[in-house]
């Protein structure tokens, strides 16, 4: 049963918190989504390194995707190898041992990379649609990290659709991770807004706030300006408002996947 994210919950280790002055200590969940690919244990990496912040806990979500179980029962439905590239039919049966399959190796992953952290975390296993079964997950105090390629992507980077719906639509603050980026620290980057609408660092999680150093306001109009001031960056992130990346992705739908920063959105 999923616990209210709002809901006060004890302080992580052996922190007493403030508790014993009365108030309640909020416990930030950082939440990721595991599939047993490169590109989720990399987010799950960086998820643990967000998660061992003071009150702070990982949930990691494995959804079995009933969707595609479902998909068997066509006629026509065919599984093509990323090697052989031979089609052969899809047999339901092979599907749902196969997600059991998977659901162990993201337990024994989620392990591993906790193994040595005094961290809290957990696992939830879920069936459903991968889209809908995070969005009930997520509350609006979580952050959510994702990795930048799709599920079901196994050539270059791209942004996959299950991380183009969660960051548009999620009730949260949610994380582009690349597989390919280092954790490291630098300026949070905004986009200048006019006054009354620019972006505040106080929006960012507490559980963020030490990955950066100092905060650069970029002047971009557009995707292409937006690219060019980025080109060279290295390290820190990109926080963008939603409806402003929402902007962004109409004029440039793969604008997001070749950034080279980690990418943070906000409500």
């Amino acid at each position: 049963m999923t616990m209210p994210p709002d809901e006060a919950r004890p302080p992580l280790g052996d922190d007493p918190g403030p508790s014993s002055a009365g108030q309640a200590v909020r416990v930030v969940r950082v939440l990721t989504l595991l599939d047993a690919s490169r590109h989720s244990l990399a987010a799950l990496a960086a998820a643990v390194d967000l998660a061992v912040a003071p009150h702070a806990e990982l949930v990691a979500l494995f959804v079995e995707d009933q969707e595609l179980v479902s998909s068997a029962g066509f006629p026509f439905a065919r599984e093509i190898g990323a090697v052989s590239g031979r089609a052969r039919r899809r047999s339901r049966d092979d599907l749902v041992v196969g997600q059991a399959r998977q659901a162990r190796r993201v337990a024994e992953a989620l392990e591993a990379a906790v193994s040595g952290r005094e961290l809290r975390h957990e696992l939830r296993i879920s069936r459903g649609a991968i889209v809908s079964e995070a969005q009930a997950l997520a509350g609006p105090g979580d952050v959510l990290m994702l990795g930048k390629a799709g599920f079901s992507s196994h050539w270059g980077v791209r942004l996959g659709s299950t991380s183009r719906a969660l960051m548009l639509e999620a009730p949260c603050t949610v994380i582009i991770w690349d597989e390919r980026l280092p954790l490291a620290h630098g300026p949070l980057r905004t986009l200048a807004e006019a006054e009354a609408q620019a972006p505040s660092r106080m929006e960012v999680p507490e559980v963020l706030a030490r990955l950066f150093e100092g905060e650069e306001v970029l002047e971009a109009s557009n995707a292409r300006e937006l690219e060019h001031r980025l080109r060279r960056a290295t390290s820190g992130a990109l926080l963008l408002h939603r409806p402003r990346l929402a902007r962004l992705a109409e004029q440039d739908p793969d604008l997001l996947a070749r950034l080279p920063i980690p990418l943070i959105v906000v409500p």
